[in-house]
């Protein structure tokens, strides 16, 4: 008689994704769902949470089949860079602009990793912030304020 192995991790991340898409299905029932035709703003959501539940299924039965590895240590460090940087990018582009916000919230954000270096942290965060002016400011013609009005530039 063979075992049944269930793989925590996966079993875990497959009854997150089924309870998130619950939960967003739940929610876009508030909204007009519409039809395929004539689609109200509920509609797409709604779609987007059922996707969430078939995939959170396949990875939760998926756990039933393969033995992998058990949940390990929880990485403190990259939460507490990954989490702040868009937070400060938030609270800080009005007043310093896209691009300092943005080029301090990459920072942040490439400390997360202990690997990452702080001339690396600098090159890195540089490259995003010149390829997103590119593309949000130059490719698409979104209006924003490359430089706030706390720089006096």
């Amino acid at each position: 008689m063979k075992s049944f192995i269930v793989d925590p991790a996966e079993a875990l991340c497959g009854a997150i994704f089924i309870g998130l898409g619950i939960a967003f299905a739940w929610q876009s029932y508030e909204l007009d769902i519409g039809t395929a035709f004539r689609m109200g703003p509920g509609y797409f959501p709604l779609l987007l949470a059922l996707v969430l539940v078939v995939l959170g299924g396949v990875i939760f039965l998926r756990s039933t089949r393969v033995k992998g590895e058990a949940i390990g240590a929880i990485a403190w460090r990259g939460i507490f860079f990954i989490l702040p940087a868009p937070v400060f990018f938030g609270f800080t582009v009005r007043g310093l602009g896209f691009v300092p916000a943005l080029f301090f919230s990459a920072l942040i954000a490439s400390f997360a990793s202990h690997k990452m270096s702080p001339l690396m942290a600098i090159l890195l965060s540089i490259g995003i912030t010149i390829f997103s002016v590119a593309v949000f400011n130059y490719g698409l013609g979104l209006p924003f304020q490359r430089f706030g009005p706390w720089l006096k530039f």
